[in-house]
């Protein structure tokens, strides 16, 4: 068994779901290859998450969207708002969704179901460049 860890800085993104299972395969492509083993995902972030969830349609990250701003809108009396209106609600959602994934791999590939993807929950406005570190582990 092998332990190997790399860092992943992802572009700035609005809010929203945006898919990054391209760029974490890119990144998982530069780490040596593993026959069988398990990729970690950590988010170094509390205003925004991952998760794993349909990469088909693109209403679906549209409407998770639309889900959660409903559950934590900005309206409502939170105490914690010296970064302004939209980061409680973000570190609502982020513990809500979390910030790790753990992932299959075989023979250095995601083992993903058909219509599953890697998705960055960005919770704020504007969340600026997110830092993820991969961990992998497994049989070379």
């Amino acid at each position: 068994m092998s332990w190997h860890q790399t860092d992943l800085r992802l572009t700035p993104r609005h809010r929203g779901f945006h898919l990054v299972t391209p760029e974490i395969e890119r990144a998982l492509a530069d780490m040596p290859a593993c026959r069988v083993g398990l990729l970690h995902l950590f988010l170094q972030h509390t205003s925004a998450s991952l998760s794993i969830n349909e990469n088909a349609d693109p209403d679906v990250p549209r409407d998770l969207e639309m889900a959660f701003r409903t559950i934590a809108p900005e309206s409502l009396p939170y105490v914690h708002t010296c970064e302004g209106p939209d980061d409680m609600p973000a570190h609502v959602k982020c513990s809500m969704i979390g910030a790790s994934l753990t992932v299959p791999v075989t023979n250095g590939r995601l083992r993903l179901g058909t219509w599953q993807g890697i998705y960055l929950c960005e919770h704020r406005a504007h969340g600026g460049s997110r830092r993820l570190v991969l961990t992998l582990h497994g049989e070379p």
